[in-house]
């Protein structure tokens, strides 16, 4: 899975991956107000199927939709390309710019340590 998905695509993905299947009506009414029309979330989920994101099974004369692609495969893919794309590969320089920019406090901190010292011991 190397393609990435619009915010419009995402946010569509996130209610998917929420609801794990769902009608396009279902979908619309997982969304924010404004709500974006039918045709709208229609068009965004057939990209989806053709991203291979999505699937469909028919249910009389509509379909339900269901994500193919796992939530944390994505995001692990996403997190990758961040990590590549600004910090040269490097998760300790990642974790420095949010550390430097207050936006991962002490217990956050201390959660990501637990699990990366979680790992190494189950490695």
């Amino acid at each position: 899975m190397s393609k990435q998905l619009t915010k419009a695509e995402e946010q569509i993905m996130q209610v998917l991956w929420e609801l794990n299947e769902a009608s396009v009506k279902e979908v619309i009414d997982k969304l924010p107000i404004p709500k974006p029309a039918y045709n709208t979330v229609s068009t965004i989920i057939r990209i989806l199927e053709t991203k291979e994101f999505v699937g469909h099974t028919s249910v009389g004369r509509g379909f339900i939709y269901h994500p193919i692609i796992a939530k944390e495969s994505y995001s692990n893919e996403s997190l990758q390309k961040l990590m590549n794309g600004y910090f040269e590969g490097s998760f300790n320089s990642m974790v420095s710019f949010f550390v430097k920019k207050n936006k991962l406090d002490i217990s956050e901190l201390e959660t990501i340590l637990k699990e990366i010292n979680k790992k190494k011991s189950n490695d």
